[in-house]
């Protein structure tokens, strides 16, 4: 798996994990899945994705062992 693949996958699990958090426990949870799109939407206009790098650091740095 690629680091956009990753991205993109952890972009989802936390729009669902919010709606349901939104659905079941309290309505201000709807605060974070609007941030996840618009921060969705700033990364697809200036390329830069906070989560890329997050993502990158924790699971993608350590070097292919030969």
């Amino acid at each position: 798996m690629n680091v956009e693949r990753a991205v993109r996958l952890w972009a989802g699990f936390l729009i669902i994990a919010s709606l349901l958090l939104f659905k079941y426990h309290s309505f201000n949870w709807i605060y974070f899945t609007a941030f996840i799109g618009l921060n969705l939407i700033q990364s697809s206009f200036t390329g830069f994705c906070p989560a890329e790098k997050i993502i990158r650091k924790m699971f993608f740095s350590k070097k292919a062992a030969v």
